[in-house]
């Protein structure tokens, strides 16, 4: 979702009129209040702590410490989920949330930069997530936790889990990436045809130039397959481009150097792991978990289809599993619909944290 984002804080990187720099302040100011925890038994804070090496950006909120704890693992690449914080506050009355900027994103990236990221892979960070996991068992006093993995933070993170079940209570996939190397044609096809008739012909003469094989591909080539995918729904390309613009310019507490190091991060990370991505299959990676699987696809999701997911889904083995189409949404579902991701979190996937291991 580089693209996307880029596109709509291009305000932040060029000069800005000093009207707008005070209604985002305001803006910001209001959402900060309605973020404040005063719960005696409550935690708010942010703290960079030692992950694989390096310094990385962690943030913990919740009503009740008592409460299970839900780590978000944020996709992109380099896509910090932070930004999502006022419109997931209900959840913090259930879950202590938790954000990691993982390395080559957000805050975590603003603190390293390029040379001090080092190299990234989708090994490096599946190290990191079980490492941050062991922190939070340790700094919250819980055995096990929930992981929630995001996007393209779904392909390491169901990773995370396979080797290391016994720090989790249940894996959650929101928007679940299962790779590109199968229902390509499929996919490509449906894409275009949803150009031709919303009369997109540009969109259609750049994917026909760019190919079919992702092995292939260049940074601007995924950015641009991906940009002309969301825009094949207008409908729900306009509700995200709403969502990511409200959610990144008045997100408490972020500063335009905090924005534009998002923006560097997230390119940074595309170069270092598009040649991993571009071959990436969830099959290869084994269907097979030792702890209950759950799957929240937007059931207009352009970008990764409901369908292969399900295809994904039911060749899953694990003790319980479950897949919901959210409906309404489409790409970042449980951020476009974070009230009905919600309601079934509590109905089917909190009540395990009650259950003896």
């Amino acid at each position: 979702m580089f693209w996307m984002i880029c596109a709509v804080i291009a305000l932040a990187v060029v000069g800005i009129p000093t009207a707008l720099l005070i209604q985002r302040k305001v803006r910001q100011g209001k959402a900060a209040a309605r973020l404040r925890i005063e719960s005696a038994c409550g935690i708010s804070e942010e703290r960079f702590v030692k992950i694989g090496g390096v310094e990385q950006w962690i943030g913990i909120r919740g009503e009740d410490e008592a409460n299970p704890v839900l780590l978000i693992v944020h996709g992109g690449p380099g896509s910090s989920c932070s930004m999502f914080t006022p419109h997931i506050r209900s959840w913090e009355n259930h879950f202590t949330v938790v954000q990691w900027d993982q390395r080559g994103s957000g805050r975590t990236f603003g603190r390293l930069g390029r040379r001090g990221s080092g190299e990234i892979s989708m090994e490096q960070l599946t190290r990191d997530g079980i490492e941050v996991a062991e922190y939070l068992r340790s700094r919250l006093r819980k055995d096990q936790i929930f992981l929630l993995a995001n996007s393209f933070g779904s392909t390491f993170g169901i990773q995370i889990v396979r080797r290391r079940p016994d720090l989790f209570f249940a894996y959650i996939g929101a928007d679940q990436n299962v790779g590109m190397a199968r229902g390509r044609d499929e996919n490509r096809a449906e894409v275009m045809e949803r150009l031709k008739t919303v009369g997109l012909d540009k969109g259609v003469k750049a994917l026909e130039r760019i190919g079919t094989d992702p092995t292939h591909w260049t940074p601007d080539d995924f950015t641009a397959v991906a940009r002309w995918t969301m825009k094949s729904d207008p409908q729900g390309y306009r509700r995200t481009i709403k969502l990511l613009k409200d959610a990144i310019w008045f997100a408490p507490g972020w500063r335009l150097k905090d924005i534009r190091a998002f923006v560097s991060g997230m390119s940074f990370s595309l170069e270092q792991l598009l040649p991993e991505a571009s071959q990436y299959d969830a099959w290869q990676q084994g269907t097979r978990f030792e702890i209950p699987f759950f799957i929240y696809q937007g059931e207009n999701d352009v970008l990764l289809t409901p369908r292969l997911a399900r295809t994904y889904f039911n060749d899953v083995v694990a003790p319980i599993k479950r897949m919901v189409l959210i409906s309404d949404a489409g790409h970042f579902a449980a951020f476009l619909q974070p009230t009905q991701f919600l309601e079934d979190l509590l109905t089917h996937v909190r009540p395990l944290a009650s259950i003896p291991a």
